[in-house]
């Protein structure tokens, strides 16, 4: 019977071995992009507020391990072939448009030389002190960053009828893009939270592509409609929590340990 079973778990291990070799290839194939999901950056103590000199280091790191920023635009074209992305590509993303994002991680960001992009809710816009300014956006968008969608005013979207979803697809584009003129072809989910239905929601409405919170790399395998992030919170270990998350995922998708 010992025989038997240990015959067995050598067949089971070269089973999973084989299996193990080819996801490993699937995963490896193609371009890795490493998408970093935002919120705050201040110095209060909330999960979605990374403290400013925290905020500092990480792009820091990012800056001196040859990592390179990219807009929506360029991730779009280089997964389609378009556009050659630069080895070690990053797509720094903040979700709302805290007006923090204007005073502290802009004029990190200028000092590195790296872009961002900014899912902003417009119906925010001019009524909360603490969101940003059509004025602050056109400044920040003429310094590397970009403006894009959060639908209009951050409801779950799962929870509306198919002309509520519709509507607040459509007048956040709208309106953000009658304020900075220029065409607002992506999306963040509020909360994350999406289904193949709102999906195609956006995409008829005219987005190209929407992001998620959902925890991974994009790469060739990734749904435009469904692209991965990694999110970044305010921890007791904030910047231990950030090397694990960039690189620990990294590994784990390269060797094959995570299939999304």
């Amino acid at each position: 019977m010992k025989k038997i079973l240990a015959v067995t778990i050598l067949i089971l291990m070269a089973a999973a071995g084989k299996i193990f070799a080819q996801n490993t290839k699937e995963i490896a194939a193609g371009p890795k992009i490493l998408v970093l999901n935002y919120h705050q950056v201040q110095n209060s103590h909330h999960s979605l507020a990374v403290p400013i000199a925290d905020f500092e280091e990480q792009m820091n790191y990012l800056y001196t391990h040859g990592y390179v920023t990219i807009t929506p635009d360029e991730l779009y074209s280089g997964l389609n072939g378009e556009l050659e992305l630069p080895k070690k590509p990053v797509l720094i993303t903040f979700d709302d448009g805290y007006a923090d994002n204007y005073t502290n991680a802009f004029p990190i960001l200028r000092d590195y030389g790296m872009r961002a992009t900014i899912f902003v809710i417009p119906a925010f816009v001019g009524k909360y002190d603490n969101y940003l300014t059509w004025e602050e956006m056109r400044e920040m968008e003429a310094g590397g960053i970009t403006i894009e969608s959060h639908t209009m005013h951050h409801y779950k979207l799962e929870e509306l009828p198919d002309d509520d979803i519709r509507s607040e697809l459509l007048t956040s584009k709208q309106m953000i893009e009658e304020n900075l003129g220029h065409p607002v072809e992506f999306l963040a989910y509020p909360t994350g939270t999406y289904n193949l239905h709102i999906a195609g929601i956006a995409k008829e409405v005219g987005y190209k592509g929407a992001y998620t919170i959902k925890y991974g790399n994009v790469d060739l395998g990734s749904n435009f409609y469904a692209l991965e992030r990694v999110p970044i919170f305010h921890t007791g270990t904030t910047m231990k929590d950030f090397y694990e998350r960039i690189e620990y995922r990294q590994s784990f998708e390269e060797f094959g340990w995570i299939k999304k």
